[in-house]
């Protein structure tokens, strides 16, 4: 009995240390599925779902059951029913019901699928055309109503207008996050929903609002647009995006954890990340979905330049919530209520003295009013009086 005891302790004491590598195995693979799963829409910008999933099949292998371990479960499930029957009858019984839901979930049908036999798309000069574009994301309710515009090689579009118009849309129906309920999206000619999904993203780089960064380091985050590229590729990309000596600045550098969802960032660090990371994508088209408006007027001027080293000599679409920042735009499309009401250039829109006109006074008429309210602010602190001299 006593060595019975003695030698339980031991082995026990000694398994100890697999016990706990097998719960950080655990941990790192369940931590790998979520954060996938959460950042789902950063994972298509990029193609990375196969990246993604030999992430995960990498955790599960890491965490699989020992040789002897498995052996000796063998042995014991051999025997246990026997004595536990009725016991393991629930349990299985139990186990389909649970397993009803992901049996529903895999009889799902996938929303947006390739044509049989598509293509890829074959990118010559980045022309963009819409067509008569209907869309609505349920029935009864139309956001986009036979618009239609076109964006030549190298030009800049700018898309403004009130929440609700369907300007986000507009970038999520040309990535193809849906498919277009009438008219036709082409690139270079081609129609895009008869092209290959993962060749049409391919070409599109998008800097969204909501910079999204997983929980690993800030080099493999900016990695993430091309996952074979190098160390100096990476260092190349974070200067383009004028992240470099802030990185260096850190005490692991590029090596930082950056923490769940980039907390560990400011926003323009972040929104700095995620346009080094579409830099290094390498992409032809590049799709700004008011990618400067959750940050403060000073931030986003100094980040204007970097995303112009972006879109310089690319096809760009850019969704503007500032009207300051798209003012240089070679066409801008005014939308309300899922319809263009206007389109030309900056000075052309201000002499209509339509909506555009309207927007602009607007938003300057409140940049004056913040300017006063600073200057006020400032006037009113009062310095200390000075220490008086004798008695």
């Amino acid at each position: 009995m006593s060595l019975y005891l003695t030698l339980t302790i031991i082995i026990t004491e000694w398994r100890t240390k697999y016990r706990r590598d097998m719960n950080s195995r655990d941990n790192e693979a369940k931590a790998r599925a979520v954060d996938s799963l959460l950042n789902f829409e950063t994972v298509k910008y990029y193609n990375a779902e196969s990246y993604e999933v030999n992430r995960f099949n990498d955790a599960i292998l890491k965490y699989q059951v020992g040789d002897f371990v498995l052996f000796g479960t063998y042995i014991i499930q051999l025997y246990t029913p026997l004595n536990w029957f009725g016991t393991y009858y629930r349990m299985i019984q139990s186990s389909f019901i649970d397993m009803e839901n992901m049996f529903e979930l895999f009889n799902e049908e996938q929303e947006v699928k390739d044509e049989v036999n598509a293509g890829d798309l074959r990118f010559r000069s980045g022309r963009i055309e819409f067509e008569n574009v209907h869309f609505s994301y349920m029935d009864g309710r139309e956001i986009l109503q036979d618009v239609s515009f076109s964006v030549m090689p190298g030009q800049t579009l700018a898309l403004v207008g009130p929440s609700g118009s369907g300007k986000s849309t507009i970038i999520r129906l040309l990535f193809r996050f849906y498919d277009v309920w009438g008219g036709c999206i082409r690139i270079d000619g081609q129609d895009i929903a008869k092209v290959t999904q993962a060749s049409l993203r391919a070409h599109i780089g998008v800097v969204p609002q909501d910079t999204v960064l997983f929980n690993d380091s800030i080099c493999n985050n900016i990695r993430y647009g091309r996952g074979a590229a190098s160390d100096e590729e990476v260092r190349q990309a974070a200067r383009a995006a004028d992240i470099h000596e802030r990185i260096v600045s850190f005490p692991e550098g590029y090596e930082t954890q950056v923490g769940e969802r980039g907390l560990k960032l400011s926003g323009g660090e972040k929104q700095r990340v995620a346009i080094a990371r579409t830099i290094l994508k390498g992409p032809q088209i590049i799709l700004l979905d008011e990618a400067t408006s959750a940050l403060d007027t000073e931030t986003e001027r100094n980040i204007q330049g970097s995303l112009a080293k972006v879109c310089a000599n690319r096809t760009t679409i850019v969704v503007a919530h500032r009207l300051s920042t798209i003012v240089n735009a070679d066409q801008i499309l005014v939308l309300k209520d899922g319809r263009i009401v206007e389109r030309g250039r900056h000075e052309e829109l201000l002499q209509k003295g339509g909506v555009y006109a309207g927007m602009w006074q607007q938003q300057q008429a409140g940049d004056a009013s913040d300017s006063d309210t600073e200057s006020k602010d400032r006037s009113s602190e009062k310095l200390p009086a000075a220490p008086r001299k004798g008695p």
